[in-house]
Protein backbone atom coordinates (compact mmCIF):
# COMPACT_ATOMS: atom_id res chain seq x y z
CA UNK A 1 0.00 0.00 0.00
CA UNK A 2 1.11 3.43 -0.79
CA UNK A 3 2.31 6.00 2.37
CA UNK A 4 1.85 8.97 2.43
CA UNK A 5 3.95 11.13 4.77
CA UNK A 6 4.50 15.13 5.24
CA UNK A 7 6.12 16.36 8.33
CA UNK A 8 7.80 19.02 11.02
CA UNK A 9 10.55 18.12 12.55
CA UNK A 10 9.63 16.81 16.24
CA UNK A 11 11.73 17.28 19.63
CA UNK A 12 13.02 13.81 21.80
CA UNK A 13 12.86 12.39 25.23
CA UNK A 14 13.27 8.97 26.27
CA UNK A 15 10.85 7.00 29.31
CA UNK A 16 11.97 3.86 30.97
CA UNK A 17 9.85 1.14 32.78
CA UNK A 18 8.26 -2.14 32.65
CA UNK A 19 5.88 -4.38 30.12
CA UNK A 20 2.90 -6.64 30.74
CA UNK A 21 -0.06 -8.04 28.54
CA UNK A 22 -3.54 -8.23 29.32
CA UNK A 23 -5.48 -11.16 28.76
CA UNK A 24 -7.44 -11.73 25.52
CA UNK A 25 -11.23 -12.58 25.87
CA UNK A 26 -13.31 -13.97 23.18
CA UNK A 27 -16.70 -12.30 22.02
CA UNK A 28 -19.87 -14.53 22.19
CA UNK A 29 -21.29 -13.87 18.59
CA UNK A 30 -20.33 -15.88 15.66
CA UNK A 31 -17.87 -13.57 13.24
CA UNK A 32 -19.64 -11.94 10.28
CA UNK A 33 -18.57 -12.75 6.40
CA UNK A 34 -16.31 -10.58 5.22
CA UNK A 35 -17.90 -7.16 3.54
CA UNK A 36 -17.03 -6.87 0.01
CA UNK A 37 -14.93 -3.35 -0.28
CA UNK A 38 -17.32 -2.77 -3.21
CA UNK A 39 -20.57 -3.54 -1.53
CA UNK A 40 -22.92 -1.39 0.46
CA UNK A 41 -22.46 -2.66 4.51
CA UNK A 42 -24.75 -4.50 6.42
CA UNK A 43 -24.06 -2.17 9.40
CA UNK A 44 -24.37 1.16 7.49
CA UNK A 45 -26.54 3.48 9.07
CA UNK A 46 -27.53 7.54 8.91
CA UNK A 47 -26.83 9.46 5.77
CA UNK A 48 -24.43 10.55 2.97
CA UNK A 49 -21.47 11.98 5.23
CA UNK A 50 -20.18 15.00 4.68
CA UNK A 51 -17.48 17.40 6.72
CA UNK A 52 -20.32 19.90 7.73
CA UNK A 53 -22.10 16.27 9.20
CA UNK A 54 -19.07 14.91 11.10
CA UNK A 55 -17.98 18.24 12.39
CA UNK A 56 -21.18 19.41 13.91
CA UNK A 57 -21.04 19.04 17.90
CA UNK A 58 -23.52 15.83 17.34
CA UNK A 59 -24.55 13.61 14.79
CA UNK A 60 -28.50 12.58 13.58
CA UNK A 61 -29.22 10.46 16.96
CA UNK A 62 -30.65 11.62 20.69
CA UNK A 63 -27.93 10.56 23.27
CA UNK A 64 -29.29 8.79 26.50
CA UNK A 65 -27.03 8.30 29.15
CA UNK A 66 -26.84 5.57 32.06
CA UNK A 67 -24.46 5.76 35.19
CA UNK A 68 -21.92 2.79 36.10
CA UNK A 69 -21.46 2.38 39.59
CA UNK A 70 -17.64 2.75 40.94
CA UNK A 71 -17.88 -0.39 42.69
CA UNK A 72 -18.45 -2.68 39.53
CA UNK A 73 -15.73 -4.90 39.10
CA UNK A 74 -12.31 -4.33 37.11
CA UNK A 75 -12.74 -0.81 36.53
CA UNK A 76 -13.21 2.67 38.37
CA UNK A 77 -17.29 2.61 36.93
CA UNK A 78 -18.50 5.44 34.14
CA UNK A 79 -21.05 6.50 31.85
CA UNK A 80 -22.60 4.59 29.61
CA UNK A 81 -23.97 6.95 25.86
CA UNK A 82 -26.46 5.26 23.80
CA UNK A 83 -28.45 6.26 20.85
CA UNK A 84 -32.26 6.98 22.28
CA UNK A 85 -34.02 6.86 18.69
CA UNK A 86 -32.29 4.41 16.59
CA UNK A 87 -33.15 1.09 15.79
CA UNK A 88 -30.87 -2.79 15.55
CA UNK A 89 -27.56 -3.49 17.01
CA UNK A 90 -24.75 -1.52 16.96
CA UNK A 91 -20.62 -1.34 17.22
CA UNK A 92 -19.71 -0.30 21.01
CA UNK A 93 -16.56 1.85 22.01
CA UNK A 94 -14.81 2.28 25.33
CA UNK A 95 -13.06 5.36 26.42
CA UNK A 96 -10.52 5.48 28.95
CA UNK A 97 -8.44 8.34 30.38
CA UNK A 98 -4.99 8.75 31.31
CA UNK A 99 -2.70 9.02 33.91
CA UNK A 100 -4.06 11.02 37.33
CA UNK A 101 -7.12 11.58 35.11
CA UNK A 102 -10.65 11.16 35.27
CA UNK A 103 -14.04 10.17 33.04
CA UNK A 104 -14.60 14.20 32.40
CA UNK A 105 -11.03 14.61 30.80
CA UNK A 106 -12.43 12.01 27.94
CA UNK A 107 -16.06 12.57 28.15
CA UNK A 108 -16.42 14.68 25.43
CA UNK A 109 -15.71 11.29 22.93
CA UNK A 110 -19.21 9.72 24.21
CA UNK A 111 -22.33 11.56 23.41
CA UNK A 112 -20.09 12.59 20.16
CA UNK A 113 -19.58 9.06 18.92
CA UNK A 114 -22.82 7.81 20.67
CA UNK A 115 -24.63 10.55 18.40
CA UNK A 116 -23.44 9.00 15.29
CA UNK A 117 -24.65 5.17 15.93
CA UNK A 118 -22.76 3.86 18.73
CA UNK A 119 -22.81 2.52 22.05
CA UNK A 120 -20.13 4.27 24.32
CA UNK A 121 -18.78 3.78 27.67
CA UNK A 122 -16.69 6.44 28.78
CA UNK A 123 -15.00 5.13 32.36
CA UNK A 124 -12.88 6.36 34.85
CA UNK A 125 -9.89 3.55 36.17
CA UNK A 126 -9.21 1.94 39.18
CA UNK A 127 -6.36 4.05 40.44
CA UNK A 128 -5.18 7.69 38.96
CA UNK A 129 -1.62 6.14 39.07
CA UNK A 130 -2.58 2.45 36.84
CA UNK A 131 0.19 2.27 33.94
CA UNK A 132 -0.66 1.35 30.80
CA UNK A 133 -1.01 -2.95 31.08
CA UNK A 134 -3.11 -2.20 34.17
CA UNK A 135 -5.57 0.03 31.68
CA UNK A 136 -5.08 -2.57 29.01
CA UNK A 137 -6.84 -4.89 31.40
CA UNK A 138 -9.56 -2.43 32.85
CA UNK A 139 -10.59 -1.62 29.10
CA UNK A 140 -10.93 -5.72 28.44
CA UNK A 141 -13.28 -5.32 32.02
CA UNK A 142 -15.49 -2.57 30.59
CA UNK A 143 -15.40 -4.16 27.35
CA UNK A 144 -16.82 -7.64 29.04
CA UNK A 145 -19.31 -4.93 31.17
CA UNK A 146 -21.07 -3.84 27.75
CA UNK A 147 -21.49 -7.56 26.71
CA UNK A 148 -22.89 -8.50 29.83
CA UNK A 149 -25.03 -5.54 29.60
CA UNK A 150 -26.56 -6.54 25.55
CA UNK A 151 -27.90 -9.70 27.47
CA UNK A 152 -28.99 -7.97 31.33
CA UNK A 153 -32.76 -7.74 31.54
CA UNK A 154 -32.26 -4.20 33.23
CA UNK A 155 -29.83 -2.82 30.60
CA UNK A 156 -30.93 0.12 28.91
CA UNK A 157 -28.50 -1.24 26.32
CA UNK A 158 -30.25 -4.64 25.85
CA UNK A 159 -29.65 -5.69 22.61
CA UNK A 160 -28.09 -2.74 21.19
CA UNK A 161 -24.45 -4.03 21.03
CA UNK A 162 -23.22 -6.45 18.44
CA UNK A 163 -20.28 -7.70 20.61
CA UNK A 164 -18.32 -9.04 17.70
CA UNK A 165 -17.79 -4.93 16.58
CA UNK A 166 -15.54 -3.63 19.61
CA UNK A 167 -13.43 -0.28 19.34
CA UNK A 168 -11.75 1.60 21.95
CA UNK A 169 -10.30 5.04 22.75
CA UNK A 170 -7.78 5.83 25.05
CA UNK A 171 -5.53 9.03 26.26
CA UNK A 172 -2.14 9.40 27.58
CA UNK A 173 -1.47 6.01 29.63
CA UNK A 174 -5.03 4.90 28.07
CA UNK A 175 -3.63 5.39 24.86
CA UNK A 176 -0.77 3.19 26.02
CA UNK A 177 -3.63 0.27 27.18
CA UNK A 178 -5.20 0.89 24.02
CA UNK A 179 -2.21 0.06 21.87
CA UNK A 180 -1.90 -3.06 23.65
CA UNK A 181 -5.48 -4.11 23.48
CA UNK A 182 -5.15 -3.18 19.55
CA UNK A 183 -3.00 -6.27 19.34
CA UNK A 184 -5.42 -9.35 21.26
CA UNK A 185 -7.28 -9.57 18.38
CA UNK A 186 -10.62 -8.86 20.10
CA UNK A 187 -11.28 -5.35 19.10
CA UNK A 188 -11.82 -3.75 15.27
CA UNK A 189 -10.70 -0.27 15.63
CA UNK A 190 -8.47 1.81 18.07
CA UNK A 191 -7.33 5.55 18.20
CA UNK A 192 -4.69 6.44 20.79
CA UNK A 193 -4.77 10.06 21.71
CA UNK A 194 -1.45 11.52 23.00
CA UNK A 195 -0.47 7.74 23.77
CA UNK A 196 2.39 6.80 26.57
CA UNK A 197 3.80 4.34 27.21
CA UNK A 198 7.20 2.80 28.27
CA UNK A 199 7.71 0.29 25.74
CA UNK A 200 7.37 0.05 21.49
CA UNK A 201 6.72 -3.37 22.13
CA UNK A 202 2.68 -3.81 22.26
CA UNK A 203 2.93 -1.25 18.73
CA UNK A 204 4.87 -4.24 17.12
CA UNK A 205 1.65 -6.39 17.81
CA UNK A 206 -1.26 -4.30 16.75
CA UNK A 207 -3.56 -6.54 15.07
CA UNK A 208 -6.35 -3.30 14.71
CA UNK A 209 -7.09 -0.45 12.28
CA UNK A 210 -5.39 2.03 14.17
CA UNK A 211 -5.59 5.94 13.89
CA UNK A 212 -2.95 7.65 16.59
CA UNK A 213 -3.39 11.25 16.90
CA UNK A 214 0.04 12.81 18.40
CA UNK A 215 -0.14 16.67 19.87
CA UNK A 216 2.90 18.10 18.10
CA UNK A 217 3.84 20.20 21.80
CA UNK A 218 3.26 17.57 23.82
CA UNK A 219 5.83 17.71 26.59
CA UNK A 220 4.01 14.74 28.79
CA UNK A 221 3.78 11.83 26.11
CA UNK A 222 6.71 13.76 23.37
CA UNK A 223 5.90 12.96 19.81
CA UNK A 224 8.89 11.68 19.23
CA UNK A 225 9.26 9.16 21.96
CA UNK A 226 5.77 7.58 21.98
CA UNK A 227 3.11 8.72 19.37
CA UNK A 228 5.60 8.39 16.65
CA UNK A 229 7.68 5.22 17.07
CA UNK A 230 4.55 3.68 18.05
CA UNK A 231 2.74 3.97 14.63
CA UNK A 232 6.02 3.24 12.72
CA UNK A 233 5.80 0.08 14.88
CA UNK A 234 2.34 -1.21 13.62
CA UNK A 235 2.49 -3.44 11.09
CA UNK A 236 2.30 -1.88 7.36
CA UNK A 237 0.17 -4.69 6.57
CA UNK A 238 -2.48 -3.03 8.99
CA UNK A 239 -4.51 -0.37 8.36
CA UNK A 240 -3.15 2.71 10.19
CA UNK A 241 -2.76 6.58 10.27
CA UNK A 242 -1.38 9.42 12.15
CA UNK A 243 -2.07 12.66 12.72
CA UNK A 244 -0.46 15.75 14.51
CA UNK A 245 -2.88 18.45 15.66
CA UNK A 246 -0.70 21.39 15.03
CA UNK A 247 0.82 23.12 18.22
CA UNK A 248 -1.45 20.94 20.43
CA UNK A 249 -0.08 20.28 24.04
CA UNK A 250 -0.81 16.74 25.64
CA UNK A 251 -4.74 17.39 26.26
CA UNK A 252 -5.08 18.11 22.03
CA UNK A 253 -7.23 15.66 21.26
CA UNK A 254 -9.77 15.15 24.49
CA UNK A 255 -12.55 17.22 23.16
CA UNK A 256 -14.84 19.48 24.71
CA UNK A 257 -15.33 22.49 25.84
CA UNK A 258 -12.18 22.51 27.77
CA UNK A 259 -9.80 21.32 25.13
CA UNK A 260 -11.86 22.02 22.29
CA UNK A 261 -9.58 23.58 19.54
CA UNK A 262 -9.22 20.38 17.54
CA UNK A 263 -13.30 19.50 17.90
CA UNK A 264 -13.17 19.31 13.95
CA UNK A 265 -10.79 17.23 13.26
CA UNK A 266 -11.20 14.74 15.92
CA UNK A 267 -14.95 15.08 14.67
CA UNK A 268 -14.48 14.44 11.04
CA UNK A 269 -11.37 11.68 11.58
CA UNK A 270 -12.25 9.76 14.75
CA UNK A 271 -16.05 9.12 14.02
CA UNK A 272 -15.34 8.35 10.06
CA UNK A 273 -12.14 5.81 11.36
CA UNK A 274 -15.02 4.10 14.11
CA UNK A 275 -17.40 3.85 10.97
CA UNK A 276 -15.21 2.72 8.28
CA UNK A 277 -13.82 0.23 10.69
CA UNK A 278 -16.44 -0.75 12.96
CA UNK A 279 -19.43 -0.06 10.44
CA UNK A 280 -17.78 -1.46 7.88
CA UNK A 281 -18.86 2.01 5.70
CA UNK A 282 -16.29 3.02 3.01
CA UNK A 283 -18.33 6.34 2.51
CA UNK A 284 -16.32 7.41 5.03
CA UNK A 285 -12.52 6.56 3.55
CA UNK A 286 -12.91 9.96 1.41
CA UNK A 287 -12.46 11.58 4.77
CA UNK A 288 -9.54 9.46 5.52
CA UNK A 289 -8.03 9.11 2.42
CA UNK A 290 -9.03 12.15 0.15
CA UNK A 291 -7.67 14.72 1.35
CA UNK A 292 -4.84 16.70 1.71
CA UNK A 293 -4.81 15.96 5.46
CA UNK A 294 -2.25 19.12 6.08
CA UNK A 295 -3.93 21.58 4.03
CA UNK A 296 -6.16 21.54 7.47
CA UNK A 297 -4.42 23.87 9.48
CA UNK A 298 -4.82 21.96 12.49
CA UNK A 299 -3.00 18.99 11.16
CA UNK A 300 0.81 19.50 11.02
CA UNK A 301 1.72 16.21 9.68
CA UNK A 302 -0.21 12.85 8.39
CA UNK A 303 1.17 9.72 7.70
CA UNK A 304 -1.50 6.98 6.75
CA UNK A 305 -1.19 3.36 4.56
CA UNK A 306 -4.19 4.31 2.54
CA UNK A 307 -5.92 3.13 0.52
CA UNK A 308 -8.81 1.66 3.06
Amino acid sequence: MKTLSIGKTLFSAVAAGALMFSASVMASNPAPEPTDPGAESPYQRGPDPTVSFLEASRGQYRVATQNVSSFVSGFGGGTIHYPSNASGSMAAIVVIPGYVSSESSIEWWGPKLASYGFVVMTIDTNSGLDQPPSRARQINNALDYLIDQNTSRNSPVRGMIDTQRLGVIGWSMGGGGTIRVAGEGRIRAAIPLAPWDTSNIPSRQVAAPTLIFACESDTVARVRSHASPFYNNIPGSIDKAFVQLNNGNHYCANGGSSFGRYDAVLGRMGVSWMKRFLDEDTRYSQFLCGPNHTSDRQISEYRGNCPY
